[in-house]
């Protein structure tokens, strides 16, 4: 994602991931991995269970998943995982293009 975050921002939107691990180990992720989007650390899963993603084989993480939100709150994309892959990102611009 960090290779496209221009690109994503170029669309008009806002990339913005969550870890299901605690701030100091996000904040070591995004520094180790030189992100530049934010990253919101989600130690007790609140958000990743709100939006259903909680992985199925292991309830520590969340599964691989994109959501396009508008400003207003509304859900007007998403993509779901069962597999450990992550959305293309091509596939996500397609979908803002759409918006």
């Amino acid at each position: 994602m960090q290779k496209n975050y221009a690109k994503i921002r170029a669309a008009g939107a806002e990339l913005i991931a969550i870890s299901s691990d605690d701030q100091g180990d996000t904040q070591k992720t995004v520094q180790g991995s030189g992100l530049e989007f934010p990253v919101l650390a989600d130690k007790d899963k609140k958000a990743i269970t709100a939006y259903n993603v909680v992985d199925p084989g292991n309830n520590r993480i969340a599964r691989p998943a994109a959501y396009i939100v508008q400003k207003d709150g509304t859900v007007v994309w998403k993509s779901i995982d069962t597999k450990v892959a992550r959305v293309p990102t091509a596939q996500i611009l397609t979908e803002l293009g759409k918006l």
